[in-house]
């Protein structure tokens, strides 16, 4: 029998106290992940996550991945990245769905790769004088942190020794007295500098020492002369860190002297958070979200992902302007991953915030409507393309690594507070999850929505195990202006502000409800005299098959108070999840009828372009035409 729940609204923002995680942590999350297997995400995001289980994970041929491993006679190139890319995002996969076809394909792999393992503990595909050089520390990395996370899915022994043996066969090579970290492969040591994730994780798998010992090397040598100055420059920003190493060091792009190099620098930084779990030492969480708003303020584009040439390049400032290779699929990954790490630790949910942006907009445009491919690169407007294969393997990059991304959303989606009973709602949509509470206790909830083309979320307790109050935090996204929260059919008074958690602590019983309405109203957004729409955190796009005139057409948009309307499209071309129209005045004639806007179509930039035929084109900025009488024009 359902009962009623006795509720009270607390204003403020509950931040868990404080105190060591585990012996070897100083620093614990503010909020934990949530359990993935208790999360289920559905509805089209769903679908999407579901898709590239099944197509982009099991498709894989594992065999094909651990091969160069086995061959051991690579001099330049990344091929042994690849296992451990496929290996993480399969791991946290199968965490996401049990497929016991899944969990079969991984041991698999994992015994693939212990049977390549020399004798010596090296793991990787590089010739013996070839060591440490271009890509081979890299690869080290994620064949390191792909072990790791099967030992921690299984607790199977021999795996967590095989990764020990390449750490200790790492440590006779690289260290004080050795050949310098940074001095290894490319852009000012960052890609090798990055394994210090996995030895962090190894000092707390383990306890040993010298793991925590060559951590702590790893970021001296960071500020050393020739290196990246990753907590020094954490001010500068990320773009200007160091000169251009074409146009003024005449170097190469992709050379030791390229500081920029946004994958590699955010995967350094991921290791540098988890050093502050360790150590307490404050200045490096200060050089990782120093760093993190910068990337924010001048890199991250309307889609939530940036880089061209998989580089830094001031991307938010020159978003409008075409850009050969922009956003990468592994800087979406990881710069999601990066902010899935930052809202554990610091319980901010802008980063959440940030999540959320890339998932609809750059991740889902990253995946093929079939699932069979995750671009290399999802530029703002033209058509959608496959990344090359890479390495003379029949993968690249972004086709390992993408997956990953979809699959940490069920972390993220609802987690649980460090310290105290609580739980936060960080993502909206069809979800259903049970998390237990900093008390031990369980609770079941679901959420019920068409979020984000409509504005009401339903979120109802299912079951809970406590009679104690705790306390829900809802987030409510930077882009919603305003927001209204009831319980039940009560509308809950409260400053209920943009970009923050909005907290309600009470006695949840089995049929509480809270119903959260957003503003999902099309908003118009302008840079360098471009325009673009958004509904809610999803950037539109015009697309060729609505045949409705030239993408490419300059036009000026029918708003009033930065809003405009979007009227829903019934009938849309097979695999366009949300489309709308939008009245638009066209071209540079203002005579006769062309006074009066039309309705041109737009579709969600996910969807935009996702048959990958070249044929069919898309735009997000469209050229804004001048009117003289309206706008006070000041040229470049």
């Amino acid at each position: 029998m359902k009962q009623v729940a006795v509720l009270f609204v607390s204003f403020f923002l509950c931040a868990a106290t404080l105190s060591a995680q585990q012996t070897k942590d100083v620093i614990p999350s503010r909020l934990l992940p949530g359990d993935p297997a208790s999360t289920k995400i559905g509805g089209y995001l769903g679908e999407r996550m579901d898709a590239c289980a099944k197509v982009r994970v099991m498709g894989e041929d594992v065999d094909a991945l651990v091969a160069p491993f086995n061959i051991k006679t690579e001099t330049r190139r990344w091929q042994s990245e690849f296992w451990g890319k496929w290996m993480l995002g399969a791991v946290l996969t199968y965490r996401n769905n049990k497929d016991p076809e899944l969990l079969k394909k991984i041991k698999h792999a994992v015994d693939g790769l212990l049977k390549s393992q020399s004798p010596d503990g090296y793991i990787g595909n590089y010739a013996p004088e070839a060591r440490l050089q271009q890509w081979d520390v890299w690869g080290r990395k994620y064949s390191m942190l792909g072990l790791m996370s099967y030992y921690d899915l299984t607790g199977d022994k021999k795996v967590l020794d095989a990764a020990k043996r390449l750490a200790d066969y790492t440590l006779t090579e690289l260290g004080p007295g050795k050949t310098d970290i940074i001095k290894t492969g490319n852009y000012r040591g960052m890609a090798s500098g990055s394994i210090l994730e996995p030895m962090i994780f190894l000092y707390k798998r383990t306890g040993e020492q010298r793991y925590l010992d060559f951590a702590e090397y790893i970021v001296a040598q960071w500020e050393s002369e020739d290196g990246p100055k990753l907590i020094s420059r954490a001010d500068v920003p990320v773009a200007e860190r160091f000169p251009h190493p074409v146009q003024v060091l005449k170097k190469g792009w992709f050379s030791p002297d390229n500081g920029q190099k946004a994958y590699e620098m955010m995967s350094c930084y991921e290791g540098l958070l988890e050093l502050y779990r360790l150590t307490g030492d404050r200045k490096y969480l200060d050089a990782v979200e120093k760093t993190v708003q910068n990337i924010i303020d001048t890199e991250i584009n309307i889609a939530g992902s940036g880089s061209a040439f998989e580089c830094w390049y001031h991307g938010c400032a020159c978003q409008t302007q075409p850009t050969y290779h922009t956003m990468e699929t592994c800087v979406t990954m990881t710069w999601m991953k990066l902010c899935q790490t930052l809202l554990g630790v610091t319980g901010n949910p802008k980063y959440a915030d940030q999540i959320e942006l890339s998932t609809y907009n750059a991740l889902l445009a990253s995946m093929k409507d079939d699932a069979s491919q995750i671009a290399k690169y999802s530029p703002l407007e033209g058509k959608r393309t496959p990344g090359e294969e890479q390495c003379g393997m029949k993968i690249n990059c972004c086709n390992a690594n993408g997956p990953r991304a979809f699959a940490l959303l069920p972390q993220v989606a609802v987690m649980p507070l460090e310290k105290e009973d609580g739980l936060t709602i960080n993502l909206y949509g069809n979800i259903e999850s049970e998390q237990k509470l900093a008390s031990g206790k369980k609770v079941k909830l679901r959420m019920t929505t068409n979020y984000p083309v409509d504005e009401s979320v339903k979120i109802e307790i299912l079951d809970t195990d406590t009679t104690e109050p705790f306390i829900i935090m809802l987030r409510v996204p930077s882009w919603s202006g305003k927001t209204a929260i009831a319980f039940g059919d009560k509308k809950v008074d409260g400053d209920v502000k943009p970009g923050d958690y909005f907290p309600l602590k009470g006695n949840w019983v089995e049929g509480t409800t809270i119903t959260l309405n957003f503003d999902v109203r099309g908003r118009v957004l302008r840079r360098n005299n471009s325009f673009a729409l958004m509904k809610g955190p999803v950037v539109l796009a015009r697309d060729s098959r609505f045949n409705d005139g030239f993408v490419d057409e300059t036009a000026r948009p029918a708003e009033k108070d930065g809003f405009i309307e979007l009227t829903p499209v019934t009938e849309k071309p097979a695999g366009v999840w949300m489309a709308f129209t939008a009245p638009l005045v066209l071209g540079t004639d203002l005579e006769g009828e062309a006074k009066h806007p039309k309705q041109i179509k737009f579709c969600d930039f996910a969807s935009a372009g996702n048959t990958w035929e070249d044929s069919v084109r898309y735009r997000v900025w469209i050229p804004e035409t001048l009117n003289v009488m309206k706008t006070i024009y000041k040229p470049y």
